[in-house]
């Protein structure tokens, strides 16, 4: 936590480390902004300073045209943090309350939905509707600006109960009607160019604070691939990422590129900067767009805060080089948590069997993707037997959730209670499907000046090529 200082000194600094972990707002002018807005710092008695941009909405502040604060990365603290609140904001950006409503969200946590609305409402200044109506406004702002559906379809598609909702939401956002939105949308920037529809391919920029080693993630994506599932194409340095998704309305094909080295991840003569990974989302429902986006938020772990690991973990001696030679290195997710832990427990080879065998067949192959991977209740049919079955009996019914509002301690000993499970891989499943920071394979002492950041201190080593506490090459998928 820092006070209001603090992050006023950031906003003088523009200081992009602090991109979605507050944002600031000005009395005199309606706006709020990320904290490395570049227009004219306001005086500081005219700020004021909120944690989320519903809670800046929910004020009666308009988002800035300048700095897009609704683009920025999403708080490092939600992946972090285990409890309710923590729980919830996963599953609200996951679309949990477009789909389901706030009873859904209630009982999916365990609480009464006013319970729910008091923690939130408490903690991040708005409760799950506000979070959910900021989210479908850029989810909105980015249909509109990136492809020419016409905008009924888009009100809806973003997830508003009615045009007449969709209108007002934009105008008080964004201070704009639907159709002055688009015409105001970005020019001349390959990653926004307007695509005829969604199916054609949702260009996106997939923003991400300081440094990131895209080297080391994609040279991890290419060793798991499974074909028909996945594929890495192109030279080290240039690489796309592509896979398919089943998703709550349909199914899509995702598409990423490496971006190495980039100047934007060093800091600049405004203070730190981040960068963003190009993007392709292509969709059989344009609903699916905001779960896709985290989805693959996840799986390339673009909401870490690299200073606050950097910073523990370089105060190691063993740790300490591995850093300086990787600042901002990432620790994978999971596009799909019940995938994920199939994978983990049959391995890579048995993967692929299980997707040619079972997978959902895509309408159309889109080059050498021509699969998704089985959904857990399709494995209990056909492969009831052993782990792999238990674990897909337990995907299937409920009683083991991976979804990114479970308890991570709650599956992790549903996990260990399966038969058979390997202890080794429940906490590789724990650390990529349930996006737990700070895990060590059990047994072996990893030292505890690693916490909270454990997760990550281990894959500094995978990367560099040093032995793992505890780890074999064969329980990675």
């Amino acid at each position: 936590m820092i006070d209001e200082d603090t992050r006023y000194e950031a906003v003088r600094s523009r200081d992009a480390r602090f991109d979605g972990e507050f944002f600031f707002a000005v009395e005199t002018t309606g706006i709020y902004c990320r904290p490395s807005c570049p227009a004219v710092t306001p005086r500081r008695r005219n700020v004021r300073f909120y944690p989320t941009a519903a809670a800046a909405q929910s004020a009666g502040f308009r988002a800035c045209r300048r700095c897009r604060p609704d683009a920025a990365p999403g708080s490092a603290e939600w992946n972090v943090r285990a409890d309710v609140v923590g729980r919830a904001m996963r599953m609200i950006k996951d679309g949990v309350v477009d789909r389901e409503g706030v009873g859904g969200l209630a009982v999916r946590l365990g609480y009464s939905a006013r319970q729910v609305q008091r923690q939130l409402t408490a903690e991040v200044g708005a409760g799950p509707v506000a979070l959910a109506r900021a989210q479908r406004a850029h989810t909105a702002r980015v249909l509109l600006q990136t492809t020419t559906l016409p905008v009924t379809e888009i009100a809806f598609a973003a997830g508003f109960a009615s045009v007449r909702q969709f209108n007002d939401t934009i105008r008080a956002v964004y201070a704009a009607t639907p159709s002055e939105l688009r015409a105001a949308a970005p020019r001349g920037v390959p990653a926004v160019r307007r695509v005829a529809a969604p199916s054609a391919g949702i260009p996106l920029r997939l923003a991400h604070r300081g440094p990131y080693q895209s080297t080391a993630v994609f040279d991890q994506f290419a060793r798991e691939a499974i074909r028909g599932v996945e594929e890495v194409e192109g030279a080290r340095g240039h690489r796309t990422y592509r896979r398919t998704l089943r998703l709550p309305y349909g199914t899509a094909v995702v598409a990423v590129d490496e971006r190495p080295g980039r100047a934007a991840s060093r800091p600049s003569t405004h203070g730190h900067r981040g960068g963003w990974l190009d993007a392709r989302l292509h969709l059989t429902d344009p609903r699916d767009l905001p779960s896709a986006v985290q989805r693959l938020r996840r799986l390339f772990d673009l909401d870490a805060d690299p200073y606050a690991v950097d910073e523990r973990l370089a105060a190691d001696p063993r740790l300490a080089p591995l850093v300086a030679a990787r600042p901002g290195l990432r620790s994978p997710g999971a596009a799909d948590p019940d995938e994920f832990a199939v994978r983990a427990v049959v391995g890579r080879g048995r993967a692929e069997e299980l997707v040619h065998r079972y997978g959902k067949v895509l309408d159309s192959p889109y080059g050498t993707l021509t699969h998704v991977f089985p959904e857990p209740a399709v494995l209990v049919e056909a492969e009831p037997h052993g782990t792999p079955g238990a674990l897909a009996t337990a995907l299937a019914d409920g009683t083991l959730r991976l979804d990114a509002g479970a308890d991570r301690d709650d599956a992790y000993d549903a996990l260990l209670a399966l038969p058979g499970m390997d202890p080794r891989v429940a906490a590789v499943i724990r650390t990529r499907a349930l996006g737990d920071p700070d895990v060590a394979p059990p047994g072996p002492d990893v030292p505890d000046a690693w916490r909270p950041w454990r997760s990550y201190a281990l894959q500094h080593l995978r990367t560099a090529g040093e032995p793992v506490p505890g780890e074999q090459e064969d329980h990675r998928s």
